[in-house]
């Protein structure tokens, strides 16, 4: 697996998976919606700390920053 998130979209991932937690944790959510999306946060939580999401890799995309443009 190769790294292809950046730490932008690690960042937004997190605090996606945060917000869902406490909506679910007040009752703003509930049911299968609830579920639905505790199960996709919890996959949000996986791929920030790996830095790899395998939709990304399927689709060719990357988001994070290449080192040599870094450099120039």
């Amino acid at each position: 697996m190769k790294a292809n998130m950046g730490i932008l979209d690690k960042l937004v991932r997190i605090i996606a998976a945060i917000a869902i937690a406490i909506f679910y944790f007040t009752n703003v959510i509930s049911g299968t919606v609830a579920i639905i999306l505790l199960i996709v946060a919890g996959i949000f939580i996986i791929t920030s700390f790996i830095s790899f999401c395998p939709l990304y890799s399927i689709f060719g995309i990357s988001t994070k920053k290449n080192k040599e443009i870094a450099q120039k």
